[in-house]
């Protein structure tokens, strides 16, 4: 896996390979036009920066997220893989795999289509507990000690998220109120753009890690073997995710900027910098304590926070009903579609 050429060469040569791989990065797009525009849409709706050179912006600060976090720690790509178990058959653990990602793309295409940020993160993990739960017909291929980690996860995006806001907006607040707000306008300006990249750098941190380590998993899947401890994860794949999530927002982002950073809350640019860094330090402790998080969790929590200081009232629950209710529907949903598309590609191809 050291060089592209070799693994080029293993996916050329097994066509189940080369099937999962390329499923890994339909759902590294997916996750460009649904998730990677939360991380700029503040600041773009804000109008502190043109849509085409925030999502330059984003692509670049996601691959620098992917590179620098991936060097400091890969755990959270190694809970990724760890989470569940697809068997010692490489054949029917690639075969698996593949619907699993099949069903990610398929549940992330329907949020986007009825522009709902929806979270691959949590698509993936509910994909892949399906899809093993199918391999297996039991809950013995699903690691709970690993599995409690997403739970974790959730419960500490929205406590950091939701408090991070609130108390970044509110310090701001005091820290300003006597100033002359026309005054302090290019000021925050330059400031929600540095705390978008902020939030575009977490990104690639969290979700980055998540797909190189299911593109890892396929290829160890492929030749029977299972996943070392300490994972090291090659330049050339970071690059190469990177590049197909800034595609991704190229392709889709726009929609989801509105929902985000216009629909749910109207904000100002030191709201958009307060919710950018807020959301950005939650995914940050997650990302150093190993949880694996959504990014889209993190950030619209974090907008909520912002909106509460000036009044509850200023968020639009009917927005974020649609959120929570997305999330809530994520597990079970995708779950189920992973375990029948695993259903179906074992009646296929087997």
């Amino acid at each position: 896996m050291d060089s592209m050429l070799v693994f080029w060469g293993q996916m050329t040569a097994n066509p189940l390979l080369f099937l999962a791989v390329t499923l890994t990065l339909g759902v590294i797009l997916v996750n460009g036009w649904t998730d990677a525009p939360n991380a700029i849409a503040t600041c773009v709706a804000t109008r502190c920066i043109s849509p085409r050179a925030a999502i330059l912006m984003a692509a670049v600060f996601n691959f620098l997220g992917v590179f620098l976090m991936t060097l400091l720690s890969a755990k959270v790509a190694e809970t990724i893989t760890k989470m569940v178990d697809f068997g010692s058959d490489p054949d029917l653990a690639i075969i698996a795999l593949s619907a699993a990602l099949f069903a990610i793309v398929l549940w992330a295409t329907l949020a986007w289509v009825f522009g709902i940020p929806t979270s691959e993160s949590h698509a993936l993990i509910a994909g892949l507990t399906g899809s093993a739960i199918a391999l297996h017909n039991s809950l013995a291929g699903v690691n709970g000690g690993e599995w409690v980690k997403v739970l974790y996860g959730i419960v500490i995006s929205i406590v950091l998220g939701f408090g991070f806001g609130w108390l970044v907006c509110k310090g701001v607040t005091i820290l300003f109120r006597n100033a002359d707000r026309p005054k302090t306008e290019p000021f925050f300006r330059g400031a929600q753009v540095a705390g978008a990249a902020y939030m575009a750098f977490m990104h690639g941190a969290q979700d980055g890690q998540k797909f190189m380590g299911v593109i890892l998993l396929c290829v160890y899947m492929s030749q029977g073997q299972a996943l070392p401890d300490g994972i090291e994860i090659p330049l050339w794949l970071m690059v190469l995710c990177s590049v197909i999530m800034a595609a991704g927002t190229a392709m889709g982002g726009k929609k989801i900027i509105k929902s985000v950073g216009m629909d749910m809350v109207k904000l100002e640019k030191y709201q958009g910098f307060s919710a950018d860094v807020a959301a950005a330090s939650a995914l940050l402790f997650c990302s150093v304590c190993s949880l694996p998080v959504s990014t889209t969790h993190a950030k619209t929590i974090s907008i909520m926070g912002v909106g509460a200081v000036k009044r509850i009232s200023a968020i639009n629950f009917g927005v974020v009903k649609e959120m929570v209710l997305t999330w809530i529907l994520t597990f079970p949903g995708c779950g189920l579609v992973g375990f029948l598309m695993t259903k179906l590609f074992m009646m296929l191809f087997t």
